[in-house]
């Protein structure tokens, strides 16, 4: 490690006076001016990691659904999962750590991760469409420099793209090709035959109204249409080219405000669907015939992909184990749904994608969605070795095109997420602290039919997070303004009181 070198680089990129950050589920997020120094040290983290483990590690410049003023920055480890949880506590000592403390803490961290320096160090970088992003990911790259790791740099490209870029490597092309076009072939290819082995409901079928967020996933999803069957029909809405990044749209919109966004006009049983700013959440909604709007957030979404998975692994006649996890957040009519009338075991986690991959992993088949849209499939290895040999040598017709069809299925999908005033238990629905709360939302729960409520903080940014579930869409709003009287009563909360909803 040259202490010069990096003295004189980071005092390029200073560290602000009093700032305090912390990785989370979705890496860093701040207002972007203040995150020079943590792109910078980021990327010195990169190098680390990638020398710790001995294989590429991705770093991705996004600040997903927040506002367009604000970025950040995620680390993706080998296999396109999320960073390590024990390198989140390397990742926020490095970014907090003052210009005297750098290269001590970085030696604390080749210690204790049994770094060794001598290892060659191979980083992908991509980027969104924030007007911050392409000067903050070269911060990352003089990190990078500093090091002497060596990177390839992606540019704009969606979360999904770089997990799938940093795994392809990783496996050494077995997963697919590391290139865009790679991702765009192997996708587009699994999806055309889905198309062929699914039953036409003629052309309304085919057609969907795609909100991009004004991000990312309109540049690549345009660069993506030539690669889909001329039958699919897509027409992108909140492209870019006039208004702000998740301005007025997007998948968080559209799921908190429960409308369509702004500039998609609707027609009834019109297909839609909405990206975040680095296309890495999804939810589908439409009109009905009255004008009613209905969304398909990822509760709907996990059930759905349910209902179509247990189908083909009943008609393949294979004892697969298959289960769904969800959050506290989840809505309680859709766990009651998959365990009770459609026999499928669901199991309850922290919130936060890390929490629930790391539960998916252990079935043969797990399917995880955040009600905001956030989510996959996973198949273990062993299943997908019996999907891919069921799919090639099974003699009964049904069974082998069933198998085809969870073949094409695995090929489609990317398998790759002070608020500590409150501290939770079982998993994250009660409040453990501050004394007095969680005894408070017990007794306000009790005033509501088909009641719950929880809160717990962010994961992403400096807030609370309130959930609350009533038999009417009035009582819910109630009761959220209720606990979150609570919260800001008994947690010490700033400014204003919460006002009703």
């Amino acid at each position: 490690m040259d202490a010069e070198a990096l003295k004189k680089y980071s005092a390029l990129h200073p560290k602000p006076a009093g700032l305090t950050l912390h990785y989370g589920t979705a890496g860093f997020r701040a207002r972007a001016e203040q995150l020079d120094h943590v792109m910078f040290r980021m990327g010195l983290l990169a190098v680390l990691r990638s020398k710790a483990v001995v294989s590429t590690i991705g770093i991705m410049v996004t600040a997903s659904h927040n506002p367009e003023e604000d970025n950040g920055v995620k680390l993706v480890d080998p296999l396109g999962e999320m960073l390590h949880p024990s390198w989140e506590e390397y990742a926020t000592q490095l970014a907090n750590a003052e210009e005297g403390e750098l290269q001590k803490i970085m030696t604390e961290i080749c210690q204790k991760a049994a770094v060794n320096q001598h290892e060659d160090a191979s980083l992908f970088i991509g980027r969104d469409t924030r007007p911050s992003s392409e000067k903050l990911a070269q911060s990352v790259i003089d990190g990078i420099f500093v090091l002497g790791g060596q990177y390839h740099d992606y540019g704009l490209m969606t979360t999904p793209q770089l997990h799938y870029m940093v795994r392809c490597q990783n496996t050494q092309g077995q997963y697919g090709r590391a290139t865009l076009e790679g991702y765009y072939e192997k996708l587009s290819k699994a999806f055309t035959e889905l198309i062929k082995q699914s039953p036409s409901s003629g052309e309304s079928q085919r057609y969907l109204k795609i909100d991009c967020a004004n991000g990312i996933g309109a540049l690549k999803l345009s660069e993506m249409k030539p690669y889909f069957p001329k039958e699919v029909l897509i027409h992108l809405y909140n492209d870019g080219t006039k208004e702000k990044l998740n301005h007025l749209c997007g998948a968080d919109f559209v799921k908190v405000h429960q409308k369509p966004p702004r500039g998609l006009d609707m027609k009834p049983n019109e297909r839609c669907c909405s990206f975040d700013g680095d296309a890495d959440r999804i939810v589908y909604y439409y009109k009905d015939a009255a004008g009613h709007f209905h969304l398909l957030d990822g509760d709907k979404i996990a059930t759905l992909i349910s209902i179509f998975l247990k189908e083909l692994l009943v008609k393949v006649g294979q004892t697969l184990r298959m289960a769904v996890v969800q959050t506290a957040y989840a809505n309680g009519s859709s766990t009651r749904y998959l365990e009770e009338t459609l026999k499928v075991p669901v199991h309850c986690v922290k919130t936060g994608v890390k929490h629930l991959h790391h539960k998916a992993q252990e079935f043969d088949v797990g399917v995880y969605f955040e009600a905001n849209g956030h989510g996959t499939i996973l198949f273990s290895k062993a299943a997908e070795t019996n999907i891919r040999e069921l799919a090639k040598e099974e003699k009964d017709d049904e069974k082998r095109e069933a198998a085809k069809v969870l073949e094409n299925m695995i090929d489609l999908i990317n398998q790759v997420a002070d608020r500590r005033v409150i501290d939770t238990t079982d998993a994250e629905r009660r409040a453990v602290t501050p004394p007095g709360l969680q005894d408070k939302i017990d007794a306000l729960v009790k005033k509501y039919k088909l009641s719950r409520a929880f809160v717990r903080p962010s994961g992403t940014e400096d807030v609370v997070r309130i959930y609350a579930e009533a038999d009417t869409q009035e009582n819910a709003d109630a009761l959220a303004h209720e606990v979150s009287l609570a919260v800001y009563h008994l947690a010490g909360g700033k400014g204003a009181p919460p006002q009703p909803i």
